[in-house]
């Protein structure tokens, strides 16, 4: 392993972790109109304060319910030595399940049965525990053999597996470990498929550094009929990321907007 491939592997981890703190404070401002006007005259967005955050609301500095699954991750990795998936199930519970700082009655929605139960008041104080860890802790509570989310295809997917690929880049095992953890909170099709392709793009900046060809070669790999953790998704992706390609020098706030699905 040459110095430079291990100081990427340390940027990858230490990158999205202190990016997901800073974006924390505007996190899930889905009106863009308000959030144009909040941030139209700021020289500096990251680490904004007060929180403008709608939904929830924390000190700043903090992770966001991302974050958070990314550093237990990250823990149980280094704690193991490397991927031991009990423990990792069982670290994950601990953070975000009913005796955790996540327990509240608007997070509490795996055991609520009426609206009328749920917080009214928004931003809660405290972190905000999303869908696809309830349904991870909801499955663990009743003791399925499956524990990852059926139906959850949110982009938790690309930043759990992080910590994975920078210690396993390079080495053949590498997308069965970033399945494995994805598919432990996030058991859907679209999930696993998306995720697989950010580790393969991920492992290939860790090892190569900042590569013009990076997304190119991705696609390469998502349509060859010899890749490895096939996915029945994985030619749509690569479709999707030609067409994204294409549009390589329009703006990226327009970009995002024609590729985004409600």
């Amino acid at each position: 392993m040459t110095a430079a491939v291990q100081s990427r592997r340390i940027a990858a981890v230490v990158g999205a972790l202190v990016a997901d703190a800073s974006a924390q404070p505007i996190h899930w401002n889905y009106n863009v109109n308000k959030l144009d006007a909040l941030l139209r005259d700021a020289t500096e967005v990251a680490f904004w304060e007060p929180s403008a955050n709608p939904f929830y609301k924390l000190p700043l500095g903090s992770q966001s319910c991302y974050g958070d699954q990314s550093f237990v991750i990250l823990k149980s990795l280094v704690e193991n030595g490397g991927l031991n998936m009990e423990h990792l199930k069982q670290s994950t519970f601990d953070w975000f399940g009913p005796k955790s700082q996540y327990e509240n009655p608007t997070n509490a929605v795996y055991k609520i049965k009426t609206d009328a139960e749920k917080a009214t008041t928004y931003p809660i104080e405290g972190p905000w525990r999303h869908f696809s860890i309830k349904d991870f802790i909801k499955n663990i509570l009743e003791e399925k053999p499956t524990t990852g989310s059926e139906t959850d295809a949110q982009m938790d997917c690309t930043l759990r597996i992080v910590s994975v690929v920078a210690l396993y880049a390079g080495r053949p095992e590498m997308l069965d470990k970033a399945e494995e953890v994805i598919r432990s909170t996030q058991n859907s099709d679209t999930s696993v498929a998306v995720g697989l392709a950010a580790a393969r793009l991920l492992e290939y900046y860790i090892l190569n550094g900042k590569m013009e060809d990076a997304v190119d070669h991705v696609i390469e790999d998502l349509s060859s009929q010899n890749r490895k953790n096939a996915q029945d998704l994985d030619k749509a992706l690569a479709s999707f990321l030609r067409e994204v390609l294409r549009k390589r020098d329009e703006p990226h706030i327009k970009t995002a907007r024609t590729f985004r699905i409600d």
